[in-house]
């Protein structure tokens, strides 16, 4: 389910653009203005709206950062803005003097790319603010620009949009399936644009009407989207020694839940098992020699050695059996566990997080292993490798509560 949970209606003409950071949204305008509003309560920033162009905003986008917002506008200019204060940190001017439609930062923050209407490609150092290449290609009027390598921490690797300005509606697509997830039709224009927040479960869609619309999905749409399997997933790594012993017996292996149990094999330790380790630790094949062993036996103590270290067709069959169920298990598990929302996973321990916290980067870490590549790293990005502007680390807690949710609904 999708629900309309705010409309802005600050702009004075047709809403071009709209963009996520981690904490902010920025929508731009043919009324020359870009507009900033924090993602708490939607309310606009003091220093919004951010003017500078003489002509139609047509696209905005944030730094991976959030700290930096660029804008480019008819008037032939690329503008770097302070996000946090409103100030115009530089103006970039196409060479060519021809309008600017779009504008991107590289996954790294060190480059923009800006594309003009006459087709001509701008490469900008984001630091420096000189220009490092340019190129004349096709129209990127409508194509727009894409980095390779770009993060996919985001709800568009899972399901996108169709902007239908015919009749002035948004069609959510399972990507997985093509299959029509929602149509979206509170706009009374043509919608022109829209956008995906990066770490909540938010689209922003904009439209000729001068509104910004913000849709909120929930969680059962997210999961729909991630899987067409009607089937919840069992985290095996978090099962119990109860948990174990059930599946021992659903897999016919009941008589192995009291070896397994005297070791204390849980979930975890389940997945990790080995031929080595069936044998030498929990000694199932020895156990299974038992009967051997007794018809065996004779009056000599060699004979008797002998026979136990003798391994027969039985036990070994038995351990195999115990191996080939884990494998199946473990690759159940590896299937299954792609279904995780990627926004969901640390990058730094590609775990699902359970005490995500957001870096100055701009994106979310499980909180102790960020402190310790802080740590043990200095204080460079993992995923930008960059210097980070603070070491201070701020709860996601909008993410926690989506994880815990999804969890709610995933674990048994």
């Amino acid at each position: 389910m999708v629900k309309l949970i705010h409309t802005l209606a600050d702009h004075g003409d047709d809403v071009n653009c709209c963009a996520f950071s981690f904490s902010l949204l920025a929508t731009c305008s043919l009324d020359k203005t870009v507009r900033l509003y924090s993602l708490s309560d939607f309310t606009e920033l003091p220093h919004s709206p951010l003017k500078f162009h003489t002509y139609a905003v047509h696209c905005c986008c944030f730094s991976p950062s959030g700290h930096i917002l660029a804008s480019c506008s008819t008037d032939g200019t690329t503008v770097l803005w302070n996000t946090e204060n409103g100030q115009t940190l530089a103006v970039m001017e196409q060479p060519s003097g021809s309008p600017v439609r779009v504008c991107q930062f590289s996954p790294d923050s060190t480059c923009l790319a800006s594309g003009a209407a006459d087709g001509t490609v701008v490469l900008w150092n984001a630091q420096s603010y000189k220009l490092y290449r340019w190129r004349t290609r096709s129209s990127v009027f409508s194509i727009g620009i894409m980095w390779s390598g770009l993060s996919s921490q985001n709800l568009g690797c899972f399901f996108y949009p169709y902007l239908r300005s015919v009749d002035k509606s948004v069609i959510v697509y399972d990507t997985n399936t093509e299959n029509i997830l929602h149509t979206l039709t509170q706009h009374t224009r043509y919608v022109t644009t829209c956008a995906f927040a990066p770490h909540t479960l938010l689209l922003a869609t904009g439209s000729m009407d001068k509104t910004v619309n913000i849709w909120q999905f929930d969680l059962e749409t997210l999961c729909q989207a991630r899987s067409t399997e009607d089937h919840l997933k069992q985290f095996t790594e978090d099962w119990s020694e109860e948990d174990v012993s059930t599946w021992l017996c659903a897999q016919g292996l009941k008589d192995l839940v009291g070896i397994f149990k005297m070791n204390n094999i849980d979930g975890k330790e389940l997945l990790n098992l080995t031929k080595e380790s069936l044998a030498a630790d929990l000694q199932i094949v020895l156990t299974c020699w038992t009967h051997w062993d007794l018809i065996c036996s004779g009056p000599s103590d060699v004979l008797s050695l002998s026979s136990m270290k003798m391994p027969t067709t039985e036990s070994l069959g038995l351990r195999s059996k115990v191996l080939r169920k884990i494998e199946e298990l473990r690759t159940r598990v590896k299937s299954l566990s792609s279904e995780i929302p990627d926004e969901f996973i640390c990058p730094i321990t590609r775990e699902l997080m359970k005490d995500p916290v957001i870096a100055s980067d701009g994106y979310s870490y499980e909180k102790e292993a960020m402190e310790n590549w802080i740590s043990t790293k200095k204080r460079t990005s993992p995923m930008t490798n960059l210097v980070l502007p603070s070491v201070v680390l701020t709860p996601n807690r909008t993410l926690k509560m989506a994880i815990d949710r999804w969890l709610e609904l995933h674990q048994k």
